[in-house]
């Protein structure tokens, strides 16, 4: 079935599942570049792409906060000559 996007009918495409690894090892930009190559080919998937990059960044953030919550602050007496 065609898609159409702003007045334009383009053909829907299959795309190769592949496509995941981007917001996998990028993040929320991997989301954003997959968005955007396959919003016109495959838009399914292009939303599934955002949607993944955009959970597994909150996810990133979480556990950053988490960490960092968790690493005591240096003090004056910590024995450290500077």
């Amino acid at each position: 079935m065609p898609i159409k996007i702003e007045n334009i009918m383009y053909p829907e495409k299959t795309r190769s599942n592949f496509w995941f690894l981007l917001p996998i090892f990028l993040g929320l930009i991997g989301g954003i570049i997959a968005f955007f190559i396959l919003r016109q080919d495959d838009p399914k998937k292009a939303k599934n792409c955002l949607y993944l990059g955009i959970i597994l960044g909150i996810i990133g953030l979480i556990l950053n906060i988490l960490i960092l919550t968790q690493v005591p602050e240096f003090e004056q007496g910590f024995n450290i000559n500077v």
